[in-house]
């Protein structure tokens, strides 16, 4: 292979490589409380209207 077909094979792997590094620092990202509480509180709106309608999957 040609040395810039290695160049451009190096060029993408280095891409995948950071790009999961990335995501996976970008995991660990902590919600404040009082947004957990507010998603809480929605997700027990949302299951309580469920209950009445009688809407199950």
């Amino acid at each position: 292979m040609p040395l810039i077909g290695w160049l451009i094979l190096l060029a993408a792997f280095a891409l995948v490589l950071g790009s999961l590094l990335f995501l996976k620092d970008s995991a660990n990202m902590k919600i404040p409380e009082h947004r957990l509480e507010k998603i809480r509180k929605r997700k027990a709106e949302l299951d309580e209207q469920e209950k009445q309608n009688g809407d199950d999957w």
